[in-house]
Order: C-alpha cells, then sequence, then structure tokens
C-alpha cells in the first residue's frame, strides 16, 4: 500500500510572511544581498482601481511579488525548512506538495504519514502558511480493494479520492493512466474545435503552417508528462494515436484509403509509440546527472528491490525496451 497525501496551500505566493523569510535569509546571504532583497521586499505599497476611482494606498505586509523572476525563488527558499520524515517521501514544486509513504500494512502506512502531517502542521501555525484542508487530497496506490485509513491535518479529515491531479498528471488509484489519457483527449478535442478553421480540411492554409500549429499547439498537450504515462496500456495510448492520425488526415485533406503509416512516414511525424519510446530515452539519459538524488535513483534499469513482476503491468523503464 502507498498513501498519498497532497496539500493545498492558500494563495502561497501571496501570504509569505516577510520577517520570517527576511529571518531564513539572513542565515546564509552575505549581509549586501540580504540589504538588497530586504529593500525589494519591504516598503511596497499597492491601491485598488475601479473604473476612475482609486483606494486609498496601503502597504503590502505579505506575498512575493506576482510575475517576478525571484517571486518562486523567494518562496522556494521560505519553504526549504519544510519538515521530512524518515518513513515518508515529500516532493514540493513551489506551492504544490505531496507526501508519500509505503508499507505493506494500510495502518502503519497512515500512522506513517499522519505523524509526518502533524509536524507540517505545527510547522505551518510557526511561519504563518495557511493549507487549505478542504482542497488537500489523499489517495491510496494499490491493487487491492482495501484502502489505508484516513488521515487528517488541523484536526479535519483529508478527502480521500481515487484520481488526484499532481504537477498536471491525473493519477489514479491503480496507475493505469486511464483517467489521464481520457481527460487529455476531451482536451485535445477542445483545442482541435477551436484550430479546425486554420487546419482542418477546407483550410487553404499551406501543410507545412498547419503542421507547425499541430507541433506547437496540440502535441504538448499530449507529450507532457510522456515519460511517465507512457508506460499505460496499449489501448489507453491509441486514444493519443487516433487524435493524432484523424489531425494529419484533415490537415492533408486525405481520402479515406491513404493509411495512417503512409501519413505519418510523408508528414515526418513520428508515431505517439515512438515519440514516448524517443522522449524517454532522453529523459532516462539526463536523469544520472540530475542534481536532486530522488530523480538519480531512477536512472537504473532495474527496479530497485527486484520485485517479482506478476500480470502484464509496465512500469516506465519499460519504455527503454519498447
Amino acid at each position: 500500500f502507498c498513501l498519498g497525501a497532497f496539500l493545498d496551500v492558500t494563495q502561497a505566493f501571496d501570504r509569505v510572511w516577510h520577517p520570517g523569510l527576511l529571518y531564513k535569509l539572513k542565515q546564509f546571504l552575505p549581509t549586501p544581498y540580504y540589504q538588497i532583497l530586504q529593500s525589494y521586499l519591504t516598503d511596497r505599497y499597492f491601491r485598488v482601481r475601479c473604473g476612475i476611482e482609486f483606494s486609498d494606498i496601503k502597504p503590502i505586509h505579505a506575498g512575493v511579488p506576482q510575475g517576478s523572476i525571484l517571486g518562486p525563488v523567494l518562496y522556494t527558499v521560505f519553504t526549504a525548512d519544510i519538515p521530512t520524515h524518515p518513513e515518508t517521501l515529500i516532493t514540493t514544486y513551489a506551492d504544490d506538495t505531496a507526501i508519500l509513504s509505503a508499507n505493506p500494512n494500510p495502518a502503519q502506512t497512515s500512522s506513517y504519514i499522519q505523524e509526518h502531517l502533524d509536524l507540517i502542521s505545527s510547522w505551518c501555525k510557526k511561519w504563518k502558511i495557511r493549507l487549505n484542508e478542504s482542497k488537500c487530497q489523499q489517495i491510496t496506490f494499490t491493487l487491492r480493494r482495501q484502502t489505508c485509513p484516513p488521515v487528517d491535518i488541523n484536526n479535519t479529515e483529508i478527502p480521500t479520492s481515487t484520481q488526484v491531479r499532481y504537477l498536471g498528471l491525473y493519477l489514479d488509484s491503480r496507475l493505469t493512466w486511464n483517467p489521464h489519457t481520457r481527460l487529455k483527449r476531451q482536451e485535445l478535442n477542445r483545442r482541435y474545435g477551436q484550430l479546425y478553421r486554420l487546419i482542418g480540411r477546407r483550410s487553404t492554409m499551406d501543410i507545412k503552417n498547419k503542421l507547425t500549429l499541430y507541433k506547437t499547439l496540440l502535441r504538448p498537450i499530449w507529450t507532457y508528462g510522456a515519460e511517465l504515462w507512457g508506460s499505460a496500456k496499449q489501448s489507453n495510448i491509441q486514444r493519443i494515436q487516433s487524435f493524432q492520425s484523424k489531425v494529419l488526415r484533415h490537415i492533408v485533406n486525405a481520402p479515406y484509403y491513404v493509411t495512417n503509416l503512409t501519413l505519418h512516414k510523408d508528414l515526418n511525424i513520428p508515431f505517439v509509440k515512438e515519440l514516448i519510446h524517443t522522449r524517454f530515452l532522453n529523459f532516462h539519459n539526463n536523469l544520472a546527472t540530475h542534481p536532486n538524488p530522488t530523480a538519480q535513483a531512477l536512472s537504473t534499469s532495474t527496479h530497485p528491490d527486484n520485485l517479482v513482476r506478476r500480470l502484464k503491468r509496465r512500469w516506465p523503464r519499460d519504455l527503454l525496451i519498447t
């Protein structure tokens, strides 16, 4: 059993506590650099405009400037000392936080997560970070019907889900990637509907320009995260492949008897499985030198525990040989 808790921070970038951030910056920055950032954060003001009317000017006591280059960096520094636990794995990307724990005993798994959540709850109170308990989620990743007992944070039980969205990827409890490919296909259909006048059968635009639109506006929707969801079963990948074949057929206004193989070959567009394989190879080759040790551990071509494979479940590393 693997229990995952996904935390939601209320207005993460807008609620960064300035005195706390400056205290942390002062611990490791030389005085001149600290003073520059102190000047950058303090003595900032705002006012609200409604039509031609303006509100009174008010000081800004919290938050990092939105849209700035330093904003995400300062937030990362502010949350860098988030508590860890020896029996859990915590991953953070900006304000997206996930906590995972795996154990054969589901009750023990929840116990580890609960201990870690209690530490994080105390840490958030200390540094004036507010969690939105109702938007946090927990999910049990397992092939069994049994799930892990629920956990809570700030005395509020975290809602249990069978599917969560993390960093743009839809994770289901069995990691089949079925919801992800289904929702991505729906997103692709909507976007293609908006572009149909430009790249559809009746469009007079040059084929080269149509392909450019497909590569820049449509293909990135499904290629994101393909290094992970590319291990899904063939029927899930076929959802994306059928969309690509349909779009290519419309781009050149090909008749029904032209095969998909001919379309892809003539337009120099790789099949979905081929592109997934290429992307995973590039991704895997870069893992060995990745600065994150957790990512480095993924560079091995074998499972670290050498588990006995059952059924025909595929892991992302299987893309190396497919």
